[in-house]
C-alpha cells in the first residue's frame, strides 16, 4: 500500500514537472515572439485619406492605386519609407486584408488543428525571433506603415507589425521545409548575338503557389523612394519585398530556389534582399556587394541583368557561402541548382541535380533556345509557356519538368535596356502579356484620373492553347484533383482520362482507390505512373512503395 501511493505520488510529481516545463516553455516562446515595431518620428502620414475620383480608382496625394482592364491591379508609391507604408497601406487596403484572409485559409486546411495552430503561432515567433534584427530599418518602418492597414481579426497570432513582418519570411520558411520536393521557377536571358538587334531579353516564370485565390489579386507595383532607384515588382497586398522586378537603371532581379538545410532561426528574407538590390543597385558589382552583406537562412540563386553592363549574372547564396556564376557567353539559363565554380560540385546541390527537375528544365530550356534562333520577346514568351518535355514529349499538363507548370503566380519579360516589361496575366501565363514602359510610367506622377498605364501596341496575345480541348481537359483534371482533396466521390477512370499523360494522374487515382482497400487496381494505376516521366525522385520512391504496399495487401 505504502509502495503505491509512493508510485503514486512519485507519477504526480512527474506530471506537475511536465506541465511547468510547458508553461514554461510558452512564456519563454510568448516573452521571445514577441517583436518591438520601429519608432517613428513623424506619423503625420496616419491621418491622410485616400480618395476616389473615379470608381476603383484611389489616390493619395501624388500616389495611385487601380484595377487595370487587363485584371491586373496597378499602384504608384512615393515618399520616405514609413510613409510609403502608410500610403501603400491605405490604397490597397482591401487587397491587404483579402490576402491574409486566403494565406489564413490556406493554413487552417493544411492545419485543421485549434491546439497545433495556436502552438504553430509561438513556433513561427521562435523561429523568427531575430527577423527584425536582420531587417533594415528603412524595411521595417516601410512594412510598419502598411501594418495600420491590416485586419484586427488576427489578433490572436500576433500584432498587425508582427504578423505582416512575419508574412515577409513566409517563402523562405516554406522553401526550408519543402526543400526536399522543391517546386521550381525558371528564368533566362539573351543578348548581344544571341538576341535580335543584340537587345538584352529576360525571362522568368515565378511558380510559387499557394493555392489558386493567392494568386488572384497581383499587383504590379511602381516605386519612387526617397532614397535609391525607382524600381517596379510584380507583388501582392501587404508585401513589399520583391521577387521579380526592374529598376530605372535597366537592372533586373529575378529568384529561383536551391536546395538548402533546414534552419534553426530566421535571417534577412531573400525577397527583402532581392528588393535593396533593386533600390540601391545600377550594375553586378553593386548587386553582388549588397548580396554579400546580408545574411539569409536559406539557399537562393538572383538571376540579375544589368543593362549597364549588357550582359546577366547568377548571384548564388547559402547561409554560409555567396559565388557569382558568369557563363562568359550571350546567354543564361537559371533553373533550381548551382552552377558556380564553387557551389556547383556540393552535396546539397548534386542531391539537388540527382533528385530534382530541375536539370531536366535546364536541358529542356537550353533545347528551346538552340532550336529558336535569335532570341526575341514572343519567342522568349512562347518558352516560358512550354508545356512539353524534351524533344517535345507529352509529359502530362502541370509536370514539373516542364518549363510552364500551369502553376505561376506570375510570367515576366525585360527589356533592360528600354526599360519596358511585360507581365502575364491570368490563367498563369496563358492569358495575354501587357507591356510598361517605366519612363512613361513614372512620368504619370500624381496622375488623377483613371485611365490605362500599359502600352497596348506592345500586348502579347493570349496563348491559342486557352481555346483548346486539352485546355479544358486540364481543368476538368484540377477538378477531380480538389474533389479528392475535399473528400468526395470521383470516377477515376474520368480522372485518368483528363490527363492522360501525366504520371500524377495516375497517382491520384492510385492513392484514392488505395484509400478505398481497392488494392489490385490501385497497384495498376501505380505501375502505369511508373512508365510516365516522373518530376522527383522522391515521388518515384513513394509510387514504388505504395506498388509494394498494394501487393503486400493482396497477399
Amino acid at each position: 500500500m505504502r509502495r503505491r501511493k509512493k508510485f503514486w505520488k512519485r507519477l504526480l510529481y512527474v506530471i506537475a514537472g511536465f506541465f511547468a516545463l510547458l508553461l514554461i516553455l510558452f512564456i519563454y516562446l510568448s516573452i521571445v515572439s514577441k517583436t518591438d515595431p520601429p519608432k517613428i518620428s513623424d506619423e503625420s502620414s496616419l491621418q491622410w485619406q485616400r480618395n476616389e475620383p473615379y470608381p476603383g480608382f484611389y489616390t493619395l496625394k501624388n500616389n495611385w492605386f487601380r484595377k487595370s482592364k487587363s485584371g491586373l491591379y496597378e499602384l504608384y508609391v512615393e515618399g520616405e519609407p514609413f510613409e510609403r507604408g502608410v500610403v501603400n497601406g491605405k490604397l490597397t487596403k482591401e487587397l491587404v486584408q483579402r490576402q491574409e484572409d486566403y494565406f489564413s485559409e490556406q493554413i487552417n486546411k493544411m492545419i485543421p488543428s485549434k491546439f497545433y495552430l495556436h502552438f504553430l503561432k509561438y513556433f513561427v515567433g521562435w523561429f523568427n525571433r531575430d527577423l527584425a534584427e536582420n531587417v533594415t530599418e528603412e524595411y521595417k518602418e516601410e512594412i510598419y506603415g502598411i501594418s495600420y492597414s491590416a485586419s484586427d481579426k488576427y489578433g490572436y497570432i500576433g500584432t498587425n507589425y508582427q504578423r505582416i513582418l512575419n508574412y515577409h519570411a513566409a517563402h523562405d520558411i516554406g522553401h526550408a521545409l519543402q526543400s526536399m520536393a522543391l517546386v521550381g521557377c525558371t528564368s533566362f536571358g539573351t543578348w548581344d548575338e544571341k538576341s535580335q538587334d543584340s537587345e538584352m531579353i529576360i525571362g522568368r516564370n515565378f511558380d510559387f503557389y499557394v493555392g489558386d485565390k493567392f494568386a488572384h489579386d497581383k499587383i504590379v507595383a511602381f516605386f519612387n523612394p526617397s532614397q535609391g532607384h525607382r524600381f517596379m515588382t510584380v507583388t501582392w497586398g501587404g508585401f513589399i519585398g520583391a521577387v521579380s522586378g526592374i529598376n530605372d537603371q535597366g537592372l533586373t532581379v529575378t529568384i529561383n530556389a536551391d536546395k538548402t538545410k533546414i534552419p534553426t532561426a530566421s535571417a534577412t528574407p531573400v525577397s527583402l534582399v532581392a528588393r535593396e538590390i533593386l533600390q540601391y543597385a545600377k550594375n553586378i558589382n553593386e548587386a553582388y556587394e549588397i548580396a554579400k552583406k546580408r545574411k539569409m537562412f536559406v539557399s537562393e540563386s538572383f538571376l540579375i541583368g544589368s543593362a549597364n553592363d549588357n550582359k546577366a549574372v547568377i548571384i548564388e547564396k547559402t547561409p554560409d557561402t555567396l559565388d557569382l556564376y558568369d557563363p562568359k557567353k550571350d546567354f543564361i539559363v537559371c533553373a533550381n541548382h548551382f552552377q558556380s565554380n564553387g557551389l556547383a560540385h556540393t552535396k546539397s546541390n548534386e542531391e539537388q541535380m540527382n533528385e530534382s527537375a530541375s536539370p531536366y528544365r535546364y536541358n529542356r530550356l537550353m533545347q528551346l533556345l538552340n532550336a529558336n534562333g535569335k532570341n526575341t520577346v514572343q519567342k522568349t514568351v512562347d518558352i516560358l509557356r512550354d508545356r512539353k518535355g524534351m524533344n517535345g514529349e507529352d509529359i502530362g499538363m502541370g509536370n514539373e519538368k516542364a518549363i510552364n507548370q500551369l502553376i505561376a503566380h506570375h510570367s515576366i519579360v525585360f527589356e533592360p535596356k528600354k526599360l519596358l516589361v511585360w507581365v502575364s496575366t491570368s490563367p498563369w501565363q496563358l492569358g495575354e502579356y501587357v507591356c510598361y514602359d517605366l519612363n512613361k510610367v513614372f512620368a504619370l506622377r500624381g496622375m488623377k484620373e483613371n485611365r490605362e498605364i500599359c502600352d497596348s501596341s506592345l500586348t502579347i496575345a493570349a496563348d491559342p492553347f486557352l481555346q483548346t480541348k486539352d485546355f479544358q481537359n486540364f481543368l476538368a483534371y484540377r477538378n477531380f484533383k480538389q474533389r479528392i482533396a475535399d473528400g468526395e466521390e470521383i470516377n477515376t477512370d474520368s480522372l485518368v482520362n483528363s490527363n492522360p499523360d501525366f504520371y500524377h494522374t495516375y497517382v491520384l487515382a492510385g492513392d484514392y482507390l488505395f484509400k478505398r482497400k481497392n488494392f489490385a487496381k490501385a497497384e495498376k494505376e501505380y505501375n502505369i505512373a511508373l512508365t510516365k516521366v516522373i518530376a522527383t525522385k522522391k515521388e518515384e520512391n513513394y509510387i514504388t512503395g505504395q506498388v509494394k504496399k498494394c501487393q503486400k495487401s493482396l497477399k
